[in-house]
């Protein structure tokens, strides 16, 4: 049983399932896909062959990163959700509940970040609500949701594997969650990891835009032919994404770890930190389902952007399960939707890293 009350990141299937999608409020026959767990967009068709692409997220302001840093977070992992539909968002709102402390210049300078970081995407800013909240201290503050428009039948969502489709994974795990920790913990990172391993962390920071990623598979590929799903890497890391989409699209997976794109500097710092690469959150990294066939073709025209890409495995049938091959060595796989980041890095604030 889910402990819900103590749990921090996003909820697992099991509460979705018991409390989100029985009550979805009034169900309108032109939303083709609404609320589900594992799928990154709603689709709603607007007629005449067209479609309206919607999604949201958390926004993010955390004082250890910077203000520059916080906005290309906001902005950015907004727009990794869209990017799995194939096309670029073209619209956004936000919802700003900003902490009492934060100062009208610093407000100015994020909110200009963000303004700056939309325009360099084509995203229109639309509206939304600002406004200044007691007892407001979270790293979150508020939320935003981008839309898009595209022909409706071109529209990608990560619910479209089928069993045979090919996995592949862009760049490599866990980009997000070591990049922030190292920026977020800077000395005990030069410290116990050496200062190649913090530089290298920070710059990682800015690989965690997936939007050319999926825009260069769209551009190769037929959307919903060749190209069947995407999915962004968010919380649960690579292996968390592709349990979602494999549940979302009603697949079973073979995946082989030593596949997986664990690179050097990303483990050290995850190790340093006590979590699995694997597992944590991982915004930069792209899962993509592809017909058998295509799935080198991608890979090739990826890497001629200088976007690494790797083959790790492939979707199944449901009643095959999960299987993750470890060690030469099949074996079921288990992934109970927590990611090990969250606790990461509130204990190293709370043991005073620095």
């Amino acid at each position: 049983m889910t402990d819900f009350k103590n749990r921090s990141g996003k909820i697992d299937n099991e509460i979705f399932d018991e409390i989100i999608f029985p009550h979805r409020g009034f169900l309108r026959e032109e939303v083709l896909t609404g609320p589900a767990y594992g799928v990154d967009v709603s689709v709603i068709d607007l007629g005449d062959g067209k479609g309206l692409a919607v999604s949201s997220d958390p926004l993010s302001l955390i004082a250890s990163l910077g203000l520059r840093e916080s906005a290309w977070l906001s902005v950015h992992l907004l727009t990794n959700d869209m990017a799995t539909t194939g096309f670029a968002p073209q619209y956004a709102q936000f919802v700003l509940n900003l902490p009492p402390d934060l100062g009208k210049e610093a407000f100015q300078e994020y909110w200009q970040h963000i303004s700056k970081l939309c325009e360099e995407i084509g995203v229109a800013i639309t509206g939304g609500h600002t406004g200044k909240i007691h007892g407001q201290n979270s790293t979150i503050p508020g939320g935003g949701t981008m839309f898009l428009t595209a022909p409706v039948d071109e529209i990608i969502t990560s619910s479209r594997a089928e069993p045979g489709d090919k996995i592949v994974v862009t760049k490599e795990a866990a980009l997000v969650s070591s990049s922030i920790l190292s920026m977020s913990f800077p000395e005990t990172v030069k410290n116990k990891a050496g200062k190649e391993v913090f530089e290298q962390g920070c710059e990682n920071f800015y690989r965690t835009s997936s939007l050319d990623d999926a825009l260069a598979a769209s551009e190769l590929l037929k959307n919903n032919d060749e190209l069947k799903a995407m999915h962004d890497v968010t919380e649960g890391g690579v292996m968390g994404a592709i349990c979602e989409m494999a549940e979302a699209s009603g697949c079973g997976f073979i995946v082989e770890n030593n596949l997986l794109p664990v690179k050097e500097v990303p483990r050290t710092i995850c190790r340093l930190f006590d979590i699995d690469p694997r597992l944590s959150v991982g915004a930069g990294s792209m899962i993509i389902a592809v017909k058998p066939g295509s799935e080198f073709e991608l890979i090739n025209h990826l890497e001629s952007k200088s976007i690494p890409a790797t083959v790790v495995g492939q979707f199944t049938e449901s009643s095959d399960g999960f299987t993750l091959i470890e060690n030469d060595k099949e074996k079921p796989f288990v992934f109970n939707g927590k990611d090990p980041y969250w606790d990461a890095f509130f204990n190293a604030m709370k043991n005073g890293w620095k």
